[in-house]
């Protein structure tokens, strides 16, 4: 019996040369409630759906969608926990950067970082994979606003537009069918609570949705250095948008 309980606590490759665990990680995150990324001309939206099981939950204190630092926010699909672990890790590494460059990391690397974090999971002895789904968005000097999508398997990739959970292949359909190029951030705003509205279950209100934006500074505040007089640290260009803010989108 110890013998083949163990077995399950390996992640190794089965002789079809795939990682079953992985594909269970995976199960795990098709089941989670649909998050969604969009990348705009000037800006990025991140959205997901906030969904307790009770009335009785306190659905104040539940964050699905977290600032990492003043550049970069994450969004998840899949288990919380996992994602609470990740979202630690990922705000520590970002801070261990500030500490040696003064800066805070391209969304890029930050992102290499969880996605090694994961990689780790999936080849290490008595663990298993992160069962989450990630959608990283930022921005920098470097590239600018950018959207990453990070699996359990540790695989990442840049998209202009995303999803992820339960409902992400039609999500994804009504995504690449109103996408372009030079969409606004506005637009996008209203484009990813449309799709989101797709496969929801209920009522949307500010309380069952949770978004977070990406601005681009303007060139006088990059001439600034964009930072913040008061602290001396770089003003964010991510933040949460507030419930208020959520309920003006959802009533327009």
């Amino acid at each position: 019996m110890g013998a083949h309980t163990g077995s399950y606590s390996l992640t190794v490759f089965s002789p079809s040369g795939k990682l079953v665990q992985i594909e269970h990680a995976l199960a795990a995150v098709s089941q989670g409630t649909t998050s969604l990324g969009i990348k705009a001309s000037n800006g990025i939206v991140i959205a997901t759906e906030k969904k307790t099981s009770s009335i009785l939950i306190d659905d104040s204190v539940i964050d699905k969608v977290a600032v990492i630092c003043p550049n970069i926010g994450i969004v998840y699909s899949g288990m919380g926990p996992d994602f609470r672990v990740l979202v630690t890790k990922a705000r520590k590494s970002a801070q261990a950067y500030w500490k040696i460059y003064g800066t805070y990391p391209p969304t890029r690397v930050l992102t290499q970082e969880i996605a090694t974090v994961m990689q780790q999971a999936t080849q290490s002895g008595g663990v298993r994979p992160y069962g989450v789904s990630l959608l990283v968005a930022g921005w920098d000097s470097h590239r600018g606003p950018t959207l990453y999508q990070v699996d359990p398997s540790g695989s990442f990739w840049a998209w202009k537009a995303s999803a992820i959970g339960k409902n992400m292949v039609n999500a994804k359909t009504f995504l690449e069918k109103r996408y372009n190029d030079d969409i606004s951030l506005e637009d996008a705003i209203h484009t990813a609570l449309l799709t989101l509205k797709e496969g929801f279950e209920g009522q949307m209100t500010e309380k069952t949705i949770e978004i977070g934006v990406v601005t681009v500074p303007t060139p006088e505040e990059l001439e600034a250095q964009h930072t913040d007089s008061a602290t001396g640290r770089p003003k964010p260009t991510f933040r949460k948008l507030t419930e208020e803010e959520v309920r003006d989108y959802l009533s327009l």
